[in-house]
């Protein structure tokens, strides 16, 4: 499965889990979680393991901090200019 699917995947996993988030806000969400994650397992030399690890990893995220991850990004500006509604 190509990322752009599972992504697909993994945003509808986060609207069920967070009613607070819109559907652009929770794809926004995921994308940055995709990307963060990454970029980051790169930058610390690991080997790539592929869209499935990386969903994987997403998806553990989105059962711990799921209904909650709206709450963050009103904390962290590095985020909040991203997510507000277009």
């Amino acid at each position: 499965m190509d990322a752009y699917t599972l992504m697909d995947k993994l945003t509808k996993e986060l609207l069920e889990k967070n009613p607070f988030l819109s559907e652009n806000k929770a794809r926004t969400w995921i994308e940055l979680l995709w990307s963060d994650f990454e970029a980051t397992y790169a930058k610390a030399g690991y080997v790539y393991r592929g869209a499935e690890y990386t969903e994987r990893i997403i998806r553990q995220w989105i059962e711990s901090y799921g209904d909650k991850i709206h709450e963050f990004a009103g904390r962290n500006p590095k985020y909040a200019h991203l997510l507000e509604e277009q």
